[in-house]
């Protein structure tokens, strides 16, 4: 223990750097202020911490070696206190910190006021003589400016200022990529963005509120809403970067695990729907770039690891059908096609029988290799081929074709025959490998998953509808809780993302008597089988998604709105929902659950878009993104016609077919289209529990433009 009485303390480290179990901590005042881990080699090098803002505080230092794998080691030397970094500087504008930040006022008066150099005491209340002259302080001190305008109103009056607040850090520096931020390449400095955004500020600031506003005039629930799109904020905190290079980076959360980790993003589904130039950029620049090795397997943190997961794996060739879907033409697809198709031989080369289950090393988003037959892991496999079979139908590779279809048949019966109990999908975990963490017949969280990501990009059914329920039903009836707080006092081991009374999707329940927690854990790592026992917000959402798909609507709605609940602003930060860090990626999967509340599919390069509403169909209104546009959605159920209409708000949308979801049991027999008025022709063609609505000639809808249709 000792006083802080220097401007730094530097030292050496080495050693691994698995989020936080081997690392150095500084704690002042027993409160954890700094940490710093290795490098995962045995490299010692320098650090320096400037502590300059706890001087004269107590502080200790906390050495942590918590890691039994790889690399679990942390190597500290050479502890200096001193009153210069252990590094000399370089130039200041070459800093990883260095940058500028500006205020402005949008629409400047003559009246307006600006002062370079306010001091603390007046900082709220300018001084009689001000100025704007440059103003210069010594390093380290503070320099304060400040902006004033007077509005005089009279009674009943309201006026309205507005300002900006922009910044520009260009030096970002992050170990083994690109550096730089992409941004940069744009403005030069914060002054060169307010400029900008003072020019379009009209334009930046209605689209906004034009979204805004199209987003909360739906039927839907406000607090789903919220919860399903909040999420998306995510992409613009610290967890994710746009790098110099144009490429786009992540954590899984706020300086959490390396490399937009492939089993971990695959959950996402905000991003893809939002802004699909840039998960279609990942794809092609990660995932079947610098992360493909020759044989087709994907290293599912790009330059950060070694070795491919099988989740990640599945859910990379899934997401690459999802982005193909998401693009205005065939381009993505024909360019990627044969990373594609490798990264697909990949995961057959781990079917060692073709028989559609994969029984071997299986490395998964729960951080260990579980072996047998994996109902999860196999699912999602089988979803792949699936995904894969169809991609190699529009490429025109009937043979790819036919090997992805007769792998995904034989599949889809056993996986069935060998792995669901009568109530819900298990394991049987390899006899050779008793040792290794594996569910077995736990009642475990993403054991349909495939079926799952089948609906998010409009695949054929991987898992029967029958016992894809009744999985379903028993993770209501065995995972869901109102109160996680008993079960969690008799499984301790776990995180508490989810406190005594409050509601969650526990991970893994073991309702069976031949199998429980402890033979689940074999001998692996605490910290690893305590994830069974914790409430994930990503996998919850993801099972939620699933349920509504399934029509299990009020279950599917009840552990989303257990996740909103638990994120109440009276509880946590709203904004910032938690799993191993802050601003958890996998946390995007929330979006998946509005797409499966509207019963949304579309295939930008068919022109397909659909709607299959699961709450309140007879009048149902929301949003709706496309590869080109956005707008709304609406239809009401009256007199036995189904009315609605397809309302673009911004962008552009090309229509071959509109697919529908009759209210009833009864199909509609004829169809009329408007597009701003006027009658286009169009045919109807119905088919079990849906209509589609095909268009004569191709549609293209602009900005401002609304079609409108009855199903008579």
């Amino acid at each position: 223990v000792f006083t802080i009485e220097r401007d730094y303390i530097t030292f050496l480290i080495g050693g691994g750097s698995h989020a936080g179990r081997t690392c150095m901590n500084l704690l002042v005042e027993d409160e954890p202020v700094l940490s710093v881990t290795g490098a995962d080699n045995n490299r010692m090098r320098p650090v320096s911490w400037d502590v300059r803002r706890w001087m004269g505080k107590r502080a200790r230092f906390e050495i942590v070696d918590a890691e039994s794998g790889g690399w679990g080691n942390v190597g500290i030397d050479d502890i200096v206190f001193s009153d210069r970094p252990r590094q000399p500087l370089g130039p200041l504008a070459g800093e990883a910190d260095f940058g500028t930040m500006c205020l402005v006022l949008v629409e400047a008066q003559a009246s307006d006021i600006g002062q370079t150099s306010l001091t603390e005491l007046n900082g709220l209340f300018f001084p009689q003589e001000t100025s704007s002259a440059p103003a210069r302080k010594p390093f380290g001190g503070l320099l304060i400016g400040g902006l004033m305008r007077t509005v005089k109103l009279a009674p009943k009056q309201e006026a309205t200022v507005t300002f900006l607040l922009t910044w520009h850090m260009p030096n970002l520096k992050l170990d083994r990529l690109p550096p730089g931020r992409h941004y940069a390449k744009r403005f030069e400095s914060a002054t060169d963005v307010a400029r900008h955004v003072a020019r379009h500020f009209a334009r930046l600031s209605g689209e906004t509120r034009l979204w805004h506003d199209t987003w909360y005039d739906s039927s839907l629930p406000y607090w789903f809403l919220d919860r399903t799109f909040l999420n998306t904020s995510i992409l613009a905190t610290s967890t994710c970067y746009r790098l110099g290079s144009g490429r786009f980076w992540a954590w899984e959360g706020v300086g959490c695990c390396h490399g937009t980790c492939g089993h971990v993003w695959q959950y996402a589904q905000a991003m893809a729907r939002l802004f699909p130039d840039l998960e279609r950029t990942t794809r092609e620049q990660v995932d079947f770039g610098l992360a493909q090795q020759g044989n087709g397997a994907i290293h599912f943190r790009g330059e950060f690891n070694n070795i491919p997961a099988i989740d990640g794996q599945a859910g990379t060739i899934l997401r690459a059908l999802r982005e193909h879907q998401m693009s205005a033409d065939g381009a993505f697809l024909k360019r990627n096609w044969p990373q594609i198709k490798r990264a697909t031989e990949w995961l057959i080369a781990k079917d060692e029988d073709n028989d559609g289950l994969i029984t071997g090393n299986q490395h998964n988003t729960l951080d260990t290799d579980w072996y047998g037959p994996v109902a999860w892991l196999s699912g999602l496999y089988l979803a792949a081929l699936a995904g894969a079979e169809a991609m190699a139908r529009e490429v025109g590779d009937q043979e790819f074709v036919g090997e992805c279809r007769a792998i995904l048949d034989a599949g889809r019966a056993r996986l069935v025959r060998e792995l669901f109990d009568g109530e819900y999908f298990i394991n049987r975990p390899d006899p050779k490998h008793l040792d290794a963490i594996n569910s077995g017949n736990g009642c475990h969280i993403d054991q349909v998953m495939g079926q799952s990501w089948a609906f998010q990009v409009g695949l054929p059914r991987v898992f029967p509808e029958a016992e894809t329920r009744a999985a379903l039903t028993a993770l209501w009836r065995y995972n869901f809780t109102p109160d996680v707080g008993p079960y969690r006092d008799a499984y301790k081991p776990g995180r508490w993302y989810a406190m005594p009374g409050e509601a969650g999707l526990l991970m893994c329940t073991f309702p069976r008597a031949d199998w429980d927690y402890e033979q689940a854990k074999g001998k692996g790592a605490d910290w690893a089988a305590g994830y069974f026992n914790e409430c994930m917000n990503g996998f919850e959402y993801q099972v939620a998604g699933h349920m509504i798909w399934e029509g299990m609507v009020q279950e599917g709605l009840a552990i989303t709105r257990a996740v909103h609940d638990r994120y109440h602003a009276s509880r946590r930060n709203p904004w910032n929902e938690v799993e191993c860090g802050d601003h958890y990626a996998r946390s995007m999967a929330s979006y998946g659950v509005f797409l499966a509340a509207c019963g949304f599919s579309y295939h930008g390069p068919e022109g397909l878009l659909g709607f299959a509403p699961r709450l309140a169909p007879g009048d149902f209104k929301a949003a709706f993104t496309t590869a080109e546009g956005w707008g709304t959605f609406e239809q009401k159920q009256a007199q036995g016609r189904l009315e609605g209409a397809v309302d673009l708000k911004w962008g552009r949308l090309r229509l071959t077919t509109l697919a529908l979801k009759p209210v009833g049991a009864d199909l509609p027999a004829s169809v009329a289209v408007r597009v701003g008025g006027r009658p286009v022709p169009a045919s109807l063609a119905t088919r079990t529990g849906q209509a589609q609505i095909r268009f004569v000639a191709a549609l293209t809808l602009e900005r401002g433009d609304r079609l409108e249709f009855v199903l008579g």
